[in-house]
């Protein structure tokens, strides 16, 4: 660039766009835990749902907006702490947890510790996503990714309640649960993360039908079908994990 070259600059105003979606789905995690407080668990699982797609969206205008900064990386993770670490802790706890303070003195300290580890993990995960980020295989998320995760744990909240049951009815499930998804989000599973999926170009036609039949079978029954979907993705990883060692002591013995 020359003296007499007038310098290019990228208005501020653009990186507002994808800052936006961030905000709004900080705004849904915090609604969650508002309504959670109230007692309005099925509004709160839903607004934490929402907050998973708002998410997915901040990420991808950035890119074709190519709005791109530390800034947004770290405000999107800030974000996804509140959204998807403390909101789905909160939820449970309110909807199951709460209720084992009446059971003695070690089990009304297991149910806030365990809200407390989900969140914790959470943010563990985010932390080490952030680090290791631009180092490992695309192709894979290293442990249960946090939307996922907040996914299963409202979801069964969600589930629960569309079928009339209660928290303390799923006492045990919920704890099952809430550890489960907290243990798997820092492990070192592997889980497809789908980002090789060229959205923006050609994609067989039975891609496209596949994509069709999830948004109608999601529409039939959405408490069933989200919670489902994402409880056996969460499973996939030990599966995957389980089946990658056991290929590998086959081939250690010898045997086919």
């Amino acid at each position: 660039m020359t003296p007499d070259t007038p310098e290019v600059r990228r208005s501020r105003g653009v990186y507002l766009l994808p800052n936006l979606f961030t905000t709004a789905a900080l705004f849904c995690g915090f609604y969650a835990i508002i309504a959670a407080l109230q007692n309005r668990f099925e509004p709160a699982a839903v607004a934490v749902f929402v907050a998973m797609v708002l998410d997915g969206l901040d990420g991808r205008v950035a890119r074709l907006t190519h709005t791109e900064s530390e800034f947004g990386a770290q405000y999107d993770s800030m974000a996804d702490l509140v959204s998807f670490g403390l909101a789905p802790a909160l939820i449970m706890y309110e909807w199951a947890l709460g209720a084992m303070t009446g059971m003695g003195p070690f089990m009304s300290k297991l149910g806030w510790l365990a809200a407390f580890f989900y969140t914790v993990m959470a943010a563990l995960r985010l932390a080490r996503f952030n680090v290791q980020l631009g180092s490992t295989d695309k192709r894979y998320f290293v442990g249960l990714p946090s939307p996922s995760a907040a996914a299963i744990v409202v979801g069964l909240v969600w589930f629960s309640a569309d079928l009339g049951l209660t928290g303390v009815q799923m006492l045990w499930p919920a704890l099952v649960v809430t550890i489960g998804a907290g243990a798997l989000m820092f492990s070192s599973i592997l889980y497809f993360s789908f980002k090789q999926v060229d959205l923006r170009g050609p994609v067989p036609f039975m891609a496209v039908l596949i994509v069709v039949l999830v948004f109608v079978f999601t529409s039939i029954d959405p408490p069933k079908v989200l919670f489902l979907g994402f409880l056996l993705y969460g499973l996939s990883g030990p599966a995957l994990f389980l089946w990658r060692w056991r290929r590998h002591a086959r081939r250690q013995t010898g045997t086919p």
